[in-house]
């Protein structure tokens, strides 16, 4: 895991070149007409989809309320099923990806072993944000019963942490699609199974 270190979530701007051969054969704009794209890659590209969209949902509100377009209880009303449905879904699919994918991914293809520690490392980098993120929100929920200056003070702290986790969680989405999606392309779902 030391060379993942090298490449981190934060100070990347891509995968490195050495394991982007695979998105060089399949790259993004043919990815929709493949004969491989149904199931697996389908469905994930579907879920990172839904993450992107609850993460700019998240961001719009956070807006919204710091705009005044919101009150501080329509707001909370709106925005804790929201966050906690981000959060746990996020957690959750990062879990999936760990402990089956991955490593079913990295035997398969021994050349991106490398790329899937840099992945692994991002999800621990991420889920460090995620508690970041759900603090800052538990301690501006808190604030809500309190003066507006203390609401608008939590409300900013928690939009820098949101804005800190959307920025990694774009990031590193579109380097996992770069390296997953041409993978399950080239070999197809049946022999990428972790099951």
């Amino acid at each position: 895991m030391a060379e993942a270190a090298d490449f981190q979530l934060l100070d990347r701007a891509g995968l490195p070149d050495d394991l982007r051969w695979l998105v060089e054969r399949y790259p993004r704009e043919m990815w929709q007409g493949h004969a491989n794209i149904h199931g697996m890659a389908t469905t994930w590209l579907q879920r990172h989809d839904m993450f992107r969209e609850l993460g700019g949902m998240l961001t719009k509100g956070i807006g919204d309320y710091r705009e005044g377009k919101l009150t501080a209880p329509e707001f909370a009303r709106w925005f804790a099923p929201r966050l906690n449905h981000f959060l746990g879904n996020l957690d959750g699919h990062h879990n999936v990806e760990d402990h089956h994918y991955f490593p079913v991914f990295a035997k398969a293809e021994s050349r991106l072993k490398r790329g899937f520690e840099i992945l692994d490392a991002d999800h621990h980098t991420i889920h460090e944000g995620l508690e970041r993120n759900a603090e800052a929100a538990n301690a501006f929920i808190r604030t809500l019963q309190e003066s507006e200056d203390r609401q608008r003070f939590a409300a900013d702290a928690y939009a820098d942490e949101n804005s800190r986790l959307i920025a990694m969680l774009a990031r590193h989405l579109a380097d996992e699609e770069d390296l997953i999606i041409p993978l399950i392309l080239d070999r197809g779902d049946r022999a990428l199974d972790p099951d």
